[in-house]
């Protein structure tokens, strides 16, 4: 089958494109809610020397800081008000998912439709606001602590950090909203999406700035380029892979007419986890780092120990980060896929799984294939984040973009581009709709 890509390439042209109203006013407003978002990540927070700052952050390098600063687009690298970034509201929703499957309200909240979750994203809201206020805070504390960042530290300035901070991320997760209901593709994605894309220049020109000083080869420069666009081939080429479940409907009888009867398919992706394994991993792998680096002279040796062992590259990161995605992967997908309550579904719309029983039977079933593929799509994920550390570090081949850059810039676009193309597919229909309304008013 072409993938959406494929078939927007097939249908695209700008005839069918000048005529998709609806569609461009939605790229447009996406866009213009990105330069906002990206506005935000350059206004920089009350209260903080940039100039110090710099000279802190030039020594935390290879931190957790830096694994925020990219998600968050560079704003921690500024301090700007959108440092946070939309992470708190990550957060929040995995806490929630994962409250679903021990607080039975939840749960049947999940259950009622569109309108429980309305409700459960309200609860989303709220947590992100009490997560945001909490990292707020324990960043204006760490600030106080870390040097003279910190201009005038006290009361006065922690209480504006977390407002300030707070703020910010309130404010980043309502133009995602508005990108998701209004524009063009998931506008939580697109705003990690842009942040990821704005550093592209940067990236570019250190690789060239590396190639003028002789810091690297022009054959490194080309393997490091040709490793990438294999690595981009290769997450393309799973994020599409699937496998599919033959599901039957029966026939029904309606007064004299036959309805029903046809056969359909229940996709089950390979990675169902997407990027949170190797986000969550890398999170957790890199705290003792920053926590050393925000008070490097008083650390103790075992906590200086446990850093030296745990720094990029080293053997105990790799297994260990190796290790967490394949737990991670696992563990998540456990969360956003149920097995049972998708053989209910089926049950309940009249559909089964050749040769299986429905109910009970059919979600064993799921469950053993979801299982199996997991161990791929986690093996996937693995090998994924692992290329750029080793050959970085052992190959001195440059890998500019981390392994979860990568795919988040690739998961993203394959997304918005398959949403594009439904909105140009629909506008089509709605075009043949109206020709054959007129046909049919002449005769």
């Amino acid at each position: 089958m072409a993938s959406a890509a494929e078939q927007l390439a097939a249908n695209f042209n700008f005839s069918n494109f000048g005529k998709a109203t609806e569609l461009r006013q939605r790229l447009l407003f996406t866009l213009g809610a990105l330069v906002v978002a990206r506005l935000g990540t350059y206004i920089p927070m009350p209260g903080i020397d940039p100039a110090e700052l710099a000279r802190q952050l030039t020594q935390q390098s290879g931190g957790l800081l830096d694994v925020f600063n990219v998600l968050a687009g560079g704003a921690i690298s500024r301090m700007a008000i959108f440092s946070l970034g939309i992470m708190p509201y990550i957060s929040a929703s995995i806490i929630i998912q994962l409250m679903t499957t021990v607080i039975p309200e939840l749960d049947n909240l999940k259950k009622e439709g569109e309108a429980g979750r309305k409700i459960i994203n309200q609860y989303t809201r709220y947590g992100t606001v009490g997560l945001a206020a909490i990292q707020a805070y324990g960043i204006a504390l760490g600030l106080e602590h870390w040097g003279h960042v910190v201009i005038a530290p006290g009361l006065f300035f922690r209480l504006s950090a977390v407002i300030t901070l707070t703020g910010g991320t309130v404010l980043l997760m309502w133009i995602g909203e508005q990108i998701t209901s209004r524009g063009v593709g998931n506008g939580i994605s697109l705003i990690i999406f842009a942040g990821i894309v704005a550093r592209f220049p940067q990236y570019i020109g250190q690789a060239f700035e590396s190639l003028r000083t002789g810091a690297i080869g022009p054959m490194t420069l080309i393997l490091g380029t040709a490793a990438v666009v294999a690595l981009v081939t290769g997450i393309v080429f799973m994020e599409r892979a699937q496998r599919r479940l033959l599901v039957q409907y029966p026939k029904r009888q309606v007064g004299n007419k036959m309805y029903g009867g046809e056969s359909s398919h229940l996709p089950l992706k390979l990675n169902v986890s997407g990027v949170i394994p190797p986000i969550f991993a890398s999170s957790i792998l890199l705290l003792p780092t920053t926590v050393a680096g925000f008070n490097a002279q008083n650390i103790p040796d075992w906590l200086q120990t446990i850093v030296q062992y745990l720094s990029h590259g080293q053997p105990l990161y790799l297994i260990l980060y190796a290790l967490m995605i394949l737990f991670f992967s696992f563990f998540y997908t456990s969360i956003v896929f149920n097995p049972e309550e998708t053989a209910d579904n089926l049950k309940k719309y009249g559909g089964f799984i050749p040769g299986i029983r429905p109910g009970k039977k059919t979600a064993e079933h799921i469950d053993y294939v979801l299982t199996r593929i997991t161990v791929i799509g986690a093996l996937y994920l693995t090998v994924v984040c692992l290329i750029p550390e080793i050959t970085t570090t052992y190959y001195a081949i440059p890998f500019y973009l981390g392994g979860t850059s990568i795919l988040i810039v690739v998961s993203v676009t394959m997304d918005t581009v398959a949403q594009i193309q439904s909105h140009l597919i629909a506008q089509q229909y709605e075009g043949l709709i109206k020709k054959a309304k007129l046909r049919g008013a002449r005769r």
